[in-house]
């Protein structure tokens, strides 16, 4: 069996603040196969970007600190590395795509510079050589007349263009593992399925596996292989994408599909919010963080904090509920 690219065990990231200790993320595990697409998603707020910005170690510190947990990528834990050891992962190894492209890149540098700049880095390529492959990259994420483009800079890019000069970048140095992170919040729809199925495609291509940080679940379900679904800081659900989507066993992850609207014609079928706000991260409670929201919650959900388990024997579907192999009541 081959092995996971990346094996996160027990990782957990808190921030100090004036209000106390923040647990933005609290013992996250999963695995990531060669290839594979991760879908990480959740309410704004959940932990899914501090997750990716731990994973890249870009945690800042102070308030922020990870406080336990090992990130396996290749067999190297990257929270061992030095700082000088991890920059030279960051860009090269793996590569991230930031939320806002406009906030990512550098107004003062041309866009083929910023391009070139990892493969000069990483790869010690002349800078001639690093511009020209940069255009070529422009190309291959589909920019139209890449050699000029690469001359201008990021406000002469639209947010679409802006957010393909990004995974133009990630790619720059044949990366093994991508982490996009809500890639295209800021873009309209139809421009959303042209990043997105350029980046899969990208991906397949190359053979990277990627994380996408998402809260949308259509997304989820057109290009993730698996999905980790997270909630107060922790990873609730975990399964491959179609059997989340045929058989969800948390609450949470029932409630964020009640919530989609459907798209088959069916009018008479009504969007069933999830009552009450996320969890305050600086005062999470005792039990399941879920439970004050939890039509199904009992006083032992309020009480005991649920561990992810397998929801059968052997099975690859994980899940965080004290009462998911009950009757779901109405």
């Amino acid at each position: 069996m081959t092995e996971p690219l990346l094996s996160v065990r027990g990782l957990t990231t808190r921030f100090r603040t004036d209000r106390g200790t923040v647990n933005a993320v609290e013992d996250v595990s999963f695995d990531l196969m060669p290839g594979q697409t991760l879908a990480i998603v959740g309410e704004s707020g959940s932990g899914k970007s501090v997750t990716a910005m731990s994973l890249m170690r870009l945690i800042p510190d102070p308030p922020g600190r990870i406080v336990a947990g090992q990130v396996l990528f290749e067999g190297q834990d990257l929270l061992k590395l030095s700082e000088a050891q991890m920059r030279a992962v960051r860009g090269d190894r793996i590569a991230m795509i930031f939320q806002e492209p406009m906030s990512s890149l550098n107004p003062a540098l041309t866009v083929g510079f910023q391009i070139a700049e990892p493969i000069h880095q990483h790869r010690r390529t002349p800078w001639v050589q690093a511009l020209a492959q940069a255009v070529g990259l422009l190309e291959r994420v589909r920019v139209p007349d890449a050699a000029e483009r690469a001359r201008a800079w990021p406000h002469q890019f639209s947010g679409g263009m802006r957010q393909r000069a990004m995974i133009a970048t990630a790619l720059a140095c044949q990366p093994r593992l991508i982490i996009a992170d809500e890639p295209t919040t800021a873009l309209d729809v139809t421009v959303q399925a042209q990043i997105l199925d350029l980046l899969k495609e990208l991906t397949r291509e190359t053979g990277a596996a990627l994380i996408l940080i998402t809260h949308d679940l259509g997304v989820v379900a057109r290009y993730a292989d698996r999905v980790a679904v997270m909630y107060g800081g922790r990873i609730v659900e975990q399964a491959d994408a179609r059997t989340l989507y045929r058989q969800p066993r948390h609450p949470y992850t029932q409630g964020l599909l009640a919530s989609v609207p459907k798209l088959d014609g069916d009018t008479s079928e009504r969007l069933v919010p999830i009552e009450g706000s996320p969890p305050d991260l600086a005062a999470l409670p005792p039990g399941c963080a879920f439970a004050p929201r939890c039509r199904q919650a009992t006083a032992e959900c309020l009480a005991q904090r649920p561990e992810l388990r397998p929801a059968s024997a052997g099975s690859q579907h994980l899940h965080a509920c004290l009462r998911a192999d009950e009757p779901a009541q109405a």
